[in-house]
């Protein structure tokens, strides 16, 4: 094998352990011994210097890591100080439009409603800061309470509760109706 393809072979090890792996280690793996991986390593230390990459590979007391350059360390702040985008499922918009209208409300009140369970879906929510608990029932096993959140009233475009949208008798029965055939089709399934 030539020496390219060991290089791409170590740098995959490297990229994909993420930590720093063992000299020996790495020599098991491409069937060379140390000597001999350990002058790729060094040449592949040098090109990435040479070409100006963002990454390089460091020595830890005979391991071997692949990580960011400290030069590039100001971008990668910038990127993760960016706000991450919140994608809002079908699933979490339900969660979060019973929530709105019940709260305060309890999981099982919730999973009442959907019909399924919505752990993940209620700690996303909090996650994103568009709900949070408000305290707990007075009832057997103490249930938590759930509310939305003044970012909640933010993301919206609301400045109250009161101020979402108020669904009609008519709506209702269509809502029900839709969900009703939704249902059987899937029973049908």
């Amino acid at each position: 094998m030539e020496d390219k393809n060991y290089k791409a072979i170590i740098e995959a090890i490297l990229f994909t352990m993420g930590d720093s792996v063992e000299l020996e280690k790495i020599a098991n793996a491409i069937e060379l011994d140390k000597k001999e991986t350990k002058r790729l390593l060094d040449e592949m230390k040098e090109e990435l210097n040479q070409s100006q990459r963002g990454v390089d590979i460091i020595e830890l007391d005979g391991s071997y890591q692949m990580c960011t350059k400290q030069e590039m360390y100001e971008y990668l702040i910038k990127i993760a100080k960016q706000p991450t985008k919140r994608q809002l499922t079908d699933v979490l918009l339900e969660t979060l439009s019973i929530i709105a209208y019940k709260q305060p409300v309890t999981k099982s009140e919730i999973e009442k409603i959907r019909g399924v369970s919505c752990d993940h879906a209620v700690n996303k929510l909090v996650e994103y800061n568009l709900v949070c608990e408000l305290g707990r029932l007075d009832a057997p096993g103490r249930p938590l309470l759930f509310g939305t959140t003044e970012e909640f009233l933010r993301s919206f475009g609301v400045h109250s509760i009161d101020e979402l949208p108020v669904l009609s008798s008519d709506q209702i029965e269509e809502f029900k109706a839709e969900a009703e055939a939704e249902m059987k089709v899937q029973l049908d399934i």
